[in-house]
């Protein structure tokens, strides 16, 4: 038991997704496991028998078709298992495993050999032991504790039996690694490097345009920097960020004018206050807090607007809009920009810019007027001084009446959130009919796609996500001589996009809305077929190279149409897999077992691509059962698509079974007046005489 591990695996949001077994194969700190059980870029985390939790420090071999992966931790004086020889197993043999089904630790279960088996040419140890969630990677040992298998899939026939990867086909592996940094391994919220520095450690990672941090940075008291890559204007300048403290007895925000090790000044929170610090060196006696202050602008567990205005002999901080500090202190006057943290302080930022000037993010007041004036409409009211004093007397009759008057102050908050959802609702889809409405070479796919995005999140940053392809573009293209051709530049596109930053098909989380969201592509480096080949057109076209989007049944392909020779049909799921017909066909039987058509490899234009993208939102939707979000996705459908029949009948029937009367009427009204073409007119007039009952 010593010898077995507990394997941690990190999610898409940054909770944990997964949990599988592993066990010690050298003092040293090498871990034995199933490839499976690491998913593909995510966050990995060993915890031995002792409790102690290890940092996975690199991959130090993987072969995904043996399902077979050896892991590197920081380690010395473990207690490694004894490898044996599968071939030396009979049938009948008992044999055990231990390992952690559904997060128990450490459970022994003992069985039999049932028999030997070459699976997909991949030597299999069947065995007469039942494996459950937890199981895989659990080592299967004989009576004298040697290893000769790995436990890694149940079968679908029976409870009590399953299958084991011979031992010996790990052996070759540990011969020869192909090691893997983890730095090159996460990519599953990891900061882009060309972007973003991270000094002194911690945990640093971005999620849906937020970067978070937790963790305890190595420097001093804690510290841990994440400086831009940008270069400041010239004077004057501003820097700015949204941070949102998880406690306010801990301390993060903005940095500037920092040499990239020790020095630099900082503006942040710090258990409440604010405060302006020099540090002039790695610990607490070359810190010096310059000034620190109570603000009534600053609010406590919110987002708050940091800012400095940097200017020639001095520089403004300011918080939500408002100067709360001021200095001349000029020991300093080059350097970078970023984020800051201290202490065991979790925190998120977002809306990092640097500008010569960054505009207020407050309203206006005139604004504000107006959308108090419609709220005092709603019935609000005011509150008086004397309220408790004149209300005590009527007793528990009173506290009955404050109750309800509660309760209904509470409906009517809830109806103010889904005001303020539908408004955004309205903006994200009057914005994206707007960028879909004229010809198709004047579409912007890339806007499109991402506002599918900002549908869902309204903190997604669209002009953020654009940028940031654009400058994946540039790096490309930097690489590429003047006179490259297009095999040239998708050859460059594919090395930059699969091999160095990582992009792949999501396997273990396919139907996460994450992979229908393009600006979660970007941030994880993982999507399903239609948002990797977004993307990868998108960076082809500003590349030079023509390609365009094949509906596959099932799965979305990219097409090559070079201005001469044949056209390439390309998978980007499959990391730019080239494809012949024989091959799509083959991958189109598999899915839909049936045979490839002429009309499923025709080019597909800009609109029905963000149509497809979101059918697969409202899929899942319907799956999770998300009323709201089934009836958001059928409005985007339907803003791009007005006469889309079958998804209009749906909306009216959703509609009608959230209570909106007069929208499944509008949408009924709709399909009788224009009957399309397999509409069933009877039944569309007996559900509107249904729906136009008057209620019992």
């Amino acid at each position: 038991r010593p010898s077995i591990v507990v394997i941690h695996v990190g999610g898409r949001d940054g909770r944990q997704e997964g949990l599988g077994t592993g066990f010690i194969v050298s003092a040293d700190g090498l871990i034995a496991t199933n490839r499976h059980v690491l998913g593909d870029g995510r966050p990995l985390r060993v915890e031995t028998a002792d409790g102690k939790s290890h940092d996975v420090k690199a991959i130090h071999a993987a072969d995904r078709k043996l399902d077979l992966a050896l892991l590197r931790i920081d380690g010395a004086g473990l207690k490694p298992l004894e490898l044996g020889d599968s071939t030396t197993l009979k049938e009948g043999q008992a044999v055990m495993a231990v390992g952690n089904p559904h997060g128990l630790h450490n459970s022994v279960v003992s069985g039999v050999v049932s028999a030997l088996r070459t699976i997909e040419d991949r030597p299999m140890i069947q065995v007469a032991i039942p494996i459950e969630p937890g199981n895989s990677g659990s080592p299967l040992l004989d009576m004298q504790g040697r290893v000769h298998g790995i436990l890694t899939i149940k079968s679908l026939v029976t409870p009590n039996l399953g299958f084991a990867v011979a031992i010996n086909a790990l052996k070759p592996l540990l011969k020869k690694p192909n090691p893997v940094p983890m730095s090159a391994w996460l990519t599953i919220g990891a900061l882009d490097r060309e972007e973003w520095e991270v000094q002194f450690g911690a945990q640093w990672r971005q999620r849906a345009g937020h970067i978070l941090v937790e963790g305890r940075g190595r420097g001093f008291g804690g510290r841990s920097l994440c400086l831009s890559r940008r270069r400041l204007p010239t004077l004057p300048c501003e820097i700015s960020v949204m941070v949102r403290l998880q406690d306010e007895s801990g301390a993060a925000g903005l940095v500037f004018y920092a040499d990239g090790e020790d020095k630099h000044y900082g503006f942040y929170p710090s258990a409440g206050k604010l405060r302006l610090s020099r540090f002039d060196g790695p610990d607490v006696f070359t810190w010096k807090v310059l000034e620190q202050v109570d603000s009534p602008h600053y609010r406590p567990g919110e987002w708050n607007t940091l800012k400095v205005r940097l200017e020639k002999g001095r520089f403004r901080c300011f918080v939500n809009d408002h100067q709360v500090l001021e200095s001349t202190d000029d020991v300093y006057t080059t350097g970078r920009a970023g984020l800051a943290k201290f202490r065991d302080t979790v925190a998120e930022f977002k809306r990092f810019q640097i500008a010569k000037e960054v505009p207020p993010l407050a309203l206006s007041g005139a604004a504000v007027m107006r959308i108090s004036k419609v709220l005092d409409e709603m019935g609000q009211n005011k509150p008086r001084a004397a309220i408790v004093e004149r209300l005590a007397p009527e007793g528990t009759m009173g506290m009955q009446v404050l109750r309800e008057r509660a309760r209904q102050l509470e409906e009517q908050a809830k109806k103010l959130h889904r005001l303020a959802a539908a408004i955004h609702e309205r903006n994200v889809l009057d914005e994206l009919t707007g960028v879909l409405r004229g010809k198709e070479e004047d579409i912007d796919l890339l806007h499109a796609a991402l506002l599918i995005a900002r549908l869902d999140n309204e903190e997604v940053e669209v002009e953020t996500y654009r940028r940031e392809v654009e400058r994946m573009a540039e790096r490309i293209a930097a690489r590429l001589p003047k006179d490259a051709d297009d095999k040239a530049r998708l050859a460059a596109l594919d090395k930059y996009l699969f091999e160095e930053r990582g992009f792949h098909g999501s396997r273990s989380d396919y139907y996460n809305r994450s992979n229908s969201y393009l600006s979660e592509v970007l941030d994880d480096r993982e999507g399903i077929p239609i948002t990797l080949s977004v993307l990868y057109i998108e960076l082809g076209r500003r590349l030079g190279v023509r390609l365009e989007g094949v509906g596959l049944p099932g799965h979305f392909v990219v097409r090559h149409v070079p201005v001469k020779g044949e056209a390439q049909l390309i998978d980007v799921y499959e990391g730019g897999q080239r494809l012949s017909r024989e091959e799509a066909e083959k991958k189109v039987r598999a899915i839909t077992e049936r045979p490839l058509r002429e009309d499923d490899l025709k080019a597909v234009d800009k609109r029905t691509i963000i149509v497809r993208m979101l059918h697969n939102l409202l899929n899942v939707a319907e799956r999770e059962k998300d009323q709201e979000g089934m009836l958001r996705y059928l409005n985007a459908i339907l803003a791009v698509s007005p006469d889309a029949a079958p998804q209009r009948g749906m909306r009216a029937l959703l509609r009608h079974r959230t209570g909106d009367r007069d929208g499944a009427l509008q949408d009924v009204d709709w399909l009788l007046e224009h009957q399309p073409e397999g509409i069933d007119v009877e039944a569309l007039r007996e559900f509107r005489r249904l729906i136009t009952q008057p209620e019992k």
